[in-house]
């Protein structure tokens, strides 16, 4: 098994992905693989040039688990933390590993990060009732005008 730091990456399973998008994943747990060819900005990176979209919008989710040995213990709360992952995001990343040791186990907590691989650059709310554009197109910002009008108090 990938031992588990900061900046792993993690995918849900069955995540559509583009065709030429080639990942080494090893299987973690609870429908989550881990990806084991490298972090968001790297994945970033690769997913653009096939003109897919990254996308991270959502506060991270932070766990702790208790295990024997360190990579015990960030597993536990890494699960805990992707159980608080809401469906509508495919990926994960791990920011922040803390690890504090005692005499007899370690206690770790793990702060995940969750993203959404799409092809779309428009980000559909959970309901799907509305779409916010991640960015507005060059030609729309320079045909806007903006008109003020005074205003008597």
């Amino acid at each position: 098994m990938l031992e588990l730091a900061e900046l792993t990456m993690l995918l849900r399973e069955g995540t559509k992905l583009p065709d030429d998008l080639k990942l080494a994943i090893e299987e973690f747990r609870e429908d989550w693989n881990l990806i084991r060819s490298g972090d968001a900005h790297w994945l970033d990176k690769k997913i653009r040039r096939l003109r897919w979209h990254l996308l991270w919008i959502d506060e991270g989710s932070l766990r702790s688990g208790v295990g024997k040995t360190s990579q015990e213990a960030i597993a536990g709360a890494l699960k805990l933390a992707l159980r608080h992952v809401s469906a509508r995001f495919n990926a994960a990343e791990v920011e922040h590993i803390e690890l504090k040791q005692y005499p007899w186990f370690f206690i770790a907590k793990v702060r995940v990060h969750p993203y959404q691989i799409q092809q779309s650059a428009v980000l559909c709310a959970a309901n799907e009732s509305a779409c916010l554009p991640m960015s507005l197109p060059a030609e729309l910002i320079a045909s806007t005008k903006i008109t003020f009008v005074p205003v008597a108090l």
